[in-house]
């Protein structure tokens, strides 16, 4: 692991990797294998071609690519020119595109596809062709480059679970800091493969290519359509990030895991029963706490963690603080912490006059400092003069034989104010009816759903967070005669 530098400048780590063993593998995938030497010489001149394109130091360039070697390349190329890179979700309709760069205000798109967008003065629209050059045979790396860890460097927008996506504005340092205290926790280094599992639009997605490139690991893409343990077993992959749904998919596969040596789950809470399956297998798991705010991973737990420090989130990562309020709000702050909101030309920090920023999670804080998350603070409803959180009733669903999915949101009742109501992924043929009854042994009577609907065929777009908003509305539908 590379010591932490001083001073305001931090080394380049893509640049630094190429220089220490440019013949390793950078990024391996269907297109073939590139080492860090060719990924530095195609970044290097993709960078140049943005500039020619006149995207200058503090441009702002949106990506709306599918997820790819040339989508990194163009990342790392645009950060090499100085530019702020906007990553735009594929999952966006894209009607809904010029709504996102109306917030981001790009001075450049790169698009694999043609999209909507109406003829905005300022903005040039790219494909990726005539950016990357692709092959650069015999490109061996220049001189050390040193980045200033102020400049901004991302807008990733926010997964938006409670209302509409704010642009969180990401810092060079925010993204280094991460990486390094991630690495200071699950060990990663040149010979490792970290499989990319997430989309590059979400911050988790970006972390992974900070980390490698840090460490002088490969990131490896998986073929489009494979499944998970699949992938797994024909990269050799030796960690992953996942999320709850992606592990209940892994779990169901027979696949060979033993290269694994770490699996990092976050983008939301892990039922306990999924820890346990998980551990009976053998399965190097690392829960942890995280947010688009924090650059990724706020806490996490050790390896070799126990089962009872696994059902917590972890601990704080170096160059990162947690605390909890008086109320119960999680606090955090550090070198990780974001730089602020777009709004227009500024900023909007967020942070109290201590410097927290306010999660708007619940949560609290053992003697050891581990953390133990219990739901969103805008989640919470009031029924029959009592707080509802929704995310303890679906802990107590998930614990209940045959359930894979659960989702509590709630309805407005004339007598009680709002009910809670769940909709459930069921396997094995369990009947919802049944449910209410294996309830009535762990959670008070007001806090047991009114009604238990089958989950839907298309709950909506499929992200790291769960569409609350599009569950509520969906739930009213139903209750409607």
């Amino acid at each position: 692991m590379k010591r932490r530098p001083e001073g305001p400048t931090i080394p380049c780590a893509l640049r630094e990797s190429a220089l220490a063993a440019p013949d390793a593998p950078a990024i391996l995938g269907p297109a073939g294998t590139i080492t860090y030497a060719e990924l530095d010489g195609r970044v290097s001149a993709a960078a140049g071609r943005l500039a020619d394109a006149g995207c200058t130091p503090g441009a702002r360039v949106a990506l709306r690519m599918e997820k790819d070697e040339r989508y990194v390349v163009l990342l790392l190329a645009a950060l090499r020119a100085g530019c702020v890179v906007c990553p735009v979700s594929t999952r966006v309709p894209p009607e809904g595109v010029p709504a996102l760069l109306r917030v981001a205000r790009p001075s450049a798109l790169v698009s694999d596809v043609e999209l909507p967008i109406p003829e905005t003065k300022g903005l040039a629209v790219m494909g990726p062709e005539g950016l990357d050059p692709g092959e650069t045979e015999g490109a061996r790396p220049g001189e050390h480059i040193l980045v200033p860890t102020d400049r901004p460097a991302t807008i990733v927008f926010t997964s938006g679970s409670t209302g509409t996506p704010k642009a969180a504005l990401h810092t060079v340092g925010n993204h280094h800091y991460s990486a390094l205290g991630s690495g200071e926790n699950i060990p990663l280094g040149p010979g490792d493969r970290w499989l990319h599992s997430l989309p590059l639009y979400h911050v988790g997605g970006l972390s992974i290519v900070f980390r490698c490139l840090l460490a002088g690991a490969a990131m490896s893409f998986p073929e489009p359509d494979v499944p998970l343990g699949e992938s797994l077993a024909q990269s050799g992959a030796t960690h992953v990030s996942l999320v709850a749904t992606q592990l209940r998919r892994l779990l169901s596969e027979e696949a060979s895991l033993g290269a694994l040596r770490a699996i990092l789950l976050g983008g939301g809470p892990v039922p306990e029963a999924l820890v346990d399956e998980a551990l009976e297998l053998g399965l190097p798991i690392h829960t942890s706490y995280g947010l688009t705010e924090t650059s990724s991973q706020a806490t996490t737990t050790p390896p070799g963690a126990s089962r009872e420090v696994l059902r917590t989130s972890g601990r704080a990562l170096p160059y990162r603080e947690v605390a909890v309020a008086g109320d119960g709000e999680i606090l955090v702050r550090g070198e990780t912490l974001f730089a602020g909101y777009v709004e227009g030309d500024g900023l909007d920090r967020r942070v109290d006059e201590a410097g927290w920023f306010h999660t708007k999670d619940l949560g609290e804080l053992d003697s050891g400092g581990y953390l133990r998350v219990r739901g969103r603070k805008d989640n919470l409803f009031v029924s029959g003069g009592e707080n509802v959180q929704p995310e303890e009733i679906e802990e107590a669903l998930y614990r209940i034989e045959g359930v894979e999915g659960a989702v509590v949101v709630p309805v407005p009742d004339e007598e009680f104010g709002e009910r809670p109501v769940a909709f459930v992924r069921a396997g094995d043929g369990r009947p919802l009816e049944s449910l209410a009854q294996a309830l009535e042994p762990v959670l008070p009577r007001f806090k047991i759903p009114v009604a238990f609907h089958p989950w839907p065929e298309r709950p909506g777009p499929e992200g790291m967070k769960v569409d609350r908003a599009g569950f509520r509305a969906l739930a009213r539908r139903q209750g409607e005669p």
